[in-house]
């Protein structure tokens, strides 16, 4: 059977080539006396807190389980709304909000209704390799620029300014960032949407860990800097809803019926379920145990960041958000790679090499997920110091 041309351009997804080995270790004889740990998959230990659970129940109980509109319940975008208006003062009309299928079909929508064949997006290396195969599948180009630890590993104005050409249509930024749980200075943001805006082009900004921010100077969203920004969000990562399935982005107003279409054809609708589920994410009681949540989050990083420096896997810039720590191997090994699986052998501790996010200079990074329990990152920092002698 002859595959479509545009998978020459779709890479293996690597972070779960690397999954796939570690469960099957796991399952060996090997790891019956010191079961692994998992750090390699970016997915909240917590799952959906109660009152999500118990309105998943009752719609089914209710059967509240048919087609919604393509661009979700109207119920839903309007909790949304009120979400951007409490937590980050910004007044988002619902009807800009489209509910999608997860975050990937919100960067599906987007690249496709506004790539064209050969037109170049531009990323920052690195940064999280679906999104530039998005690009790809939409018969896009995506040049990866590479984004030093000094840059925060994000694209600046300039970077935007000195790469844009003849074919660049727009850029696909991520404000935190997978893998290295950075964001982007809310100013430089604003001069890159200035730069993007003067080139007639798109600013897509993937905001599915802003939820999970640390830090006052970083946790605004890019939609502050106009109504022309597209801003791709999640249900699964702040609200701890991996498997439903459930994202949203925000687009100009103009660009919906787009956006609609599109989804009418590619999926019909969200799942229904989940979205009458979602809609108990914006209770004051879910709210609170999200926060609680968020404070576990950050206290896991300040504890594997600084032990990680200490045994020499250095994390150049201290992540602002999400649960990852983008750590220097270098010391230890040529690549990656063989590093990650090496660990995965002797100290059963599961990581992600750096291939799949970028072509320059990940090699010599590891991506460490801290959405593990406080007892299984301590246990991992012990047995990573053991198997590197330090």
């Amino acid at each position: 059977m002859k595959l479509a041309r545009r998978l020459d351009h779709i890479e293996p997804f690597y972070v779960m080539e690397c999954a796939k080995a570690a469960s099957e270790l796991a399952r060996s004889p090997a790891c019956a006396d010191k079961p692994m740990i998992f750090l390699n998959i970016g997915e909240p230990d917590f799952t959906a807190p109660p009152l999500v659970q118990e309105a998943a129940e009752r719609a089914l109980r209710a059967g509240r389980t048919q087609y919604t509109d393509a661009t979700g319940l109207a119920a839903l975008r309007e909790r949304i709304s009120g979400w951007y208006r409490t937590r980050f003062g910004l007044d988002i009309a619902p009807s800009r909000i489209v509910v999608t299928a997860g975050a990937s079909a919100a960067l599906q929508l987007a690249c496709l209704a506004l790539v064209n064949r050969d037109d170049e997006v531009l990323l920052p290396d690195p940064s999280y390799p679906c999104n530039r195969h998005f690009v790809a599948a939409a018969e896009g180009v995506a040049t990866l620029i590479p984004a030093s630890p000094e840059e925060r590993f994000q694209l600046s104005a300039a970077k935007v300014q000195e790469h844009w050409g003849e074919r660049t249509r727009g850029v696909l930024l991520a404000s935190p960032s997978n893998p290295t749980g950075t964001s982007i200075d809310p100013d430089e943001m604003g001069r890159i949407v200035k730069v993007v805006r003067a080139k007639g082009g798109f600013t897509i900004v993937d905001e599915i860990y802003l939820g999970l921010s640390y830090d006052d100077r970083f946790g605004h969203s890019a939609l502050a800097h106009g109504e022309d920004i597209i801003s791709i969000n999640s249900f699964s990562k702040y609200f701890s809803m991996t498997g439903w399935r459930l994202g949203w982005l925000v687009a100009p107003a103009e660009l919906v019926p787009a956006l609609e279409r599109l989804a009418q054809n590619l999926y019909i609708c969200p799942s229904t379920i989940a979205q009458h589920a979602a809609l108990a994410c914006f209770e004051p009681e879910s709210i609170a145990e999200y926060e609680r949540r968020r404070t576990e989050f950050r206290a896991r990083r300040d504890f594997v960041v600084p032990a990680l420096n200490a045994m020499g896997l250095t994390v150049p810039v201290m992540p602002d958000g999400a649960f990852y720590a983008w750590a220097d191997c270098s010391r230890y090994a040529q690549g990656s790679w063989d590093f990650a699986f090496d660990l995965m052998r002797r100290a059963h501790v599961a990581i992600t090499p750096g291939r799949d996010f970028g072509r320059h200079g990940a090699e010599r990074y590891v991506r460490l997920s801290t959405a593990s329990s406080m007892a299984h990152l301590q246990e991992a920092m012990s047995r990573l110091r053991d198997a590197l002698g330090v």
